[in-house]
């Protein structure tokens, strides 16, 4: 038996929550671009994602740790991986559509720049009289724009629903802006869902890594309700907090907060008698989130991880030389565009200068953009 496109959609029907987005009922893409025989709408979209360059390039984009400080730290692309499986739990739990939360998952940070957030606010600074810079933005524009892969399109030609969701991401650190996508409306059910995700991997893997790191260690979180909670529940009494102990802890950090989340979204839904994926869009608030004991939790372990670790010296340390390398590098090519690489040159006329630069800056991987900082000022270095 063959699994048919028009079977898998049938499928969808069948198994998925009547406030799921599904496959069959998508919008569309901007340009005419048929459909494949064995895939949904939105399995085409992932797909396209997935063998992107910016996709690759995600492998050697900071998190928080850059990349040279070991191989065990997260990077971009398994934060993305993170997010991808986090999500799909919580829409198969909710009856959602995983295929398209698993797409906008793997989108949703193709914008960052090198060096992480440190990154993004030097470019936002460097091009605030030039049009500004956003990695959600950014995201958006590498897939309707700057992927240049097919003849008969710019970008990827993604689905409306999926440019929705990378539109509406939105997390403590990130703001939408979805002027172009029914502002008034809200993110629909994936997109919320694709939202805590992030918010629940990055926490989480940040408090591993951060532990891994020695720059947290368990007697700083000592008594913060969340910490107790999960100590208790493996039976963890102090000492040496040995690897595989630090794993269990993670897993079932990740675990309790996916179990509140599924939970009290479902008691949301139920509370607002949802049929539909319009009644979620049109709702005041967003459906998808904590209980408020929980979100309590989850606010004393972010603060935490703010103030011992995003402001932890070392990693102030890479900041500065971040923000030293990619300011260096764009005012190099503002000051001499002959200093940009051919192919980047000729981009100039149709794109402007500074916005030529912040595209091709915003695509380098850390390793890339500091070894073209040594060919830029380096004299020992080849350019």
């Amino acid at each position: 038996m063959l699994y048919t496109r028009d079977l898998l959609e049938a499928n969808e029907e069948r198994n998925l929550a009547s406030y799921a987005i599904h496959s069959a009922q998508s919008k569309g893409r901007q340009f005419p671009d048929s459909e494949p025989d064995y895939r949904t709408v939105f399995q085409r979209d992932r797909d396209r994602i997935l063998h992107t360059t910016a996709f690759r390039r995600l492998e050697y984009k900071t998190q928080v740790f850059i990349n040279y400080e070991g191989d065990y730290y997260r990077t971009r692309l398994t934060h993305t991986l993170e997010v991808t499986q986090i999500g799909r739990t919580i829409a198969r739990a909710l009856g959602a559509n995983e295929d398209l939360i698993e797409t906008i998952c793997l989108a949703h940070d193709l914008g960052h720049p090198p060096f992480g957030h440190s990154g993004e606010m030097i470019l936002s600074r460097l091009m605030k009289d030039y049009g500004g810079f956003d990695h959600n933005k950014q995201s958006l524009r590498i897939v309707t724009f700057l992927e240049n892969r097919y003849p008969d399109f710019p970008g990827l030609n993604l689905s409306w629903e999926v440019l929705e969701g990378i539109v509406k991401h939105e997390t403590e650190y990130d703001i939408a802006d979805a002027r172009e996508f029914n502002p008034e409306l809200r993110g629909h059910l994936e997109a919320q869902i694709a939202n805590v995700a992030d918010e629940l991997a990055y926490t989480a893997h940040d408090l591993d890594d951060g532990l891994r790191s020695g720059m947290i260690t368990p007697a700083m979180l000592s008594g913060m309700e969340l910490w107790e909670i999960l100590t208790d529940l493996i039976g963890w009494r102090g000492g040496e907090l040995d690897e595989k102990n630090r794993h269990r802890i993670i897993r079932k950090l990740i675990g309790i907060q996916v179990t509140d989340q599924v939970k009290s979204t479902d008691l949301r839904l139920r509370e607002n008698s949802i049929r539909s994926a319009e009644d979620v869009q049109r709702l005041p608030y967003n459906i998808v989130g904590f209980s408020d004991e929980m979100r309590q939790r989850n606010r004393e372990l972010k603060d935490f991880l703010y103030t011992k670790l995003y402001r932890h010296y070392r990693v102030v340390r890479m900041a500065v030389k971040a923000e030293r390398t990619l300011s260096e590098i764009f005012n190099a090519y503002l000051n001499d565009p002959n200093t940009l690489p051919p192919h980047v040159q000729v981009l100039v006329a149709e794109r402007g200068l500074e916005r030529t630069i912040c595209d091709y800056l915003a695509g380098m991987t850390d390793r890339y953009a500091v070894e073209e900082h040594q060919k830029l000022f380096d004299p020992l270095v080849l350019p």
